[in-house]
């Protein structure tokens, strides 16, 4: 018993160390975020820093509400697109789970096709704008996301197939449960765990996407948070590399490049950050749901 607690407490301290050496790269972050930009020219980045400042936030926040306004469409976007991704990518994934659905073959080989080739950005950027005017409305930001990920389809009719066993689903047909009974009652809670990392993986993907807003958007109103702390970090490159101009402006000293990027940086992956610990838990407890009782 003392040598397997022995080997328990070494395990959990490996895990402990490595834990932590993943928590450098973030800490240095945050830390280069609040050291003078003097400083970091000087002396490189440090996990302590020498002199600390504030100028990165303070050049970042000088109009405080278009960042709060960023975040708001951000968290707007967020939610909406992975609630919809999620309910779209699951209706498709359930049918070509059953083996006795019509037409399971051409419909899969139709989702697998497109994982091969798509149809380029010229002719959807011309389809959203021309067809759909979707140009400079908060739908540009959501929509395009909402096409069905075939790879994300594949993995959840991967897992219906295998994890949602078929002797549940006929006695509940027997029992008199339709089809879309059975899908919210039975297999949506039997599925909780990949449905919860498919949806992680889409609210990463709608939080961090910036390209739809730099091609859809140019009303500054609708700018993501990804699209807003971008621009900002354009526009300060463009003043620090055209060092008349900025003198011109009185900008120059006033401009901290390599802290503003690591405050951006930050700004940009904490509310992920939070996300994380909740969908840890979810993990936890869709893996335990249900089971086939004999």
């Amino acid at each position: 018993m003392k040598s397997n607690k022995v080997e328990q407490w070494i395990i959990n301290g490996i895990f402990i160390v490595v834990a932590l050496l993943c928590l450098i790269p973030f800490f240095l972050l945050i830390t280069s975020s609040f050291t003078s930009e003097t400083e970091i020219v000087k002396n490189g980045y440090s996990l302590i820093p020498a002199e600390l400042s504030f100028e990165s936030y303070m050049y970042l926040f000088k109009e405080p509400t278009m960042i709060v306004r960023a975040y708001g469409i951000s968290i707007l976007v967020t939610i909406i697109g992975t609630l919809s991704s999620l309910i779209l990518m699951t209706l498709l994934a359930y049918p070509l789970s059953r083996k006795e659905m019509p037409m399971r073959n051409f419909l899969a080989f139709f989702v697998f096709f497109t994982m091969l080739f798509n149809g380029g950005l010229v002719p959807t950027y011309l389809m959203y704008t021309n067809i759909f005017d979707m140009k400079n409305t908060i739908w540009a930001l959501i929509v395009p996301g909402l096409l069905v990920n075939a790879f994300f389809v594949i993995l959840i009719r991967t897992f219906f197939s295998m994890n949602v066993p078929n002797e549940v689903i006929e006695s509940a047909h027997m029992d008199g449960a339709g089809e879309f009974k059975i899908f919210a009652r039975i297999v949506i809670p039997l599925s909780t765990p990949v449905l919860g990392a498919v949806g992680l993986f889409q609210l990463i993907h709608y939080w961090n996407d910036w390209f739809n807003g730099l091609i859809y958007i140019t009303d500054e109103k609708l700018y993501s948070i990804q699209v807003l702390l971008n621009t900002i970090l354009l526009n300060a490159q463009y003043l620090l590399n055209n060092v008349q101009f900025s003198d011109d402006l009185g900008q120059t000293g006033q401009i901290p490049g390599n802290g503003l990027k690591m405050a951006i940086a930050a700004i940009g992956v904490i509310p992920i950050l939070i996300t994380y610990p909740f969908f840890q838990k979810y993990f936890a407890k869709g893996l335990t749901v249900g089971a086939v009782k004999g």
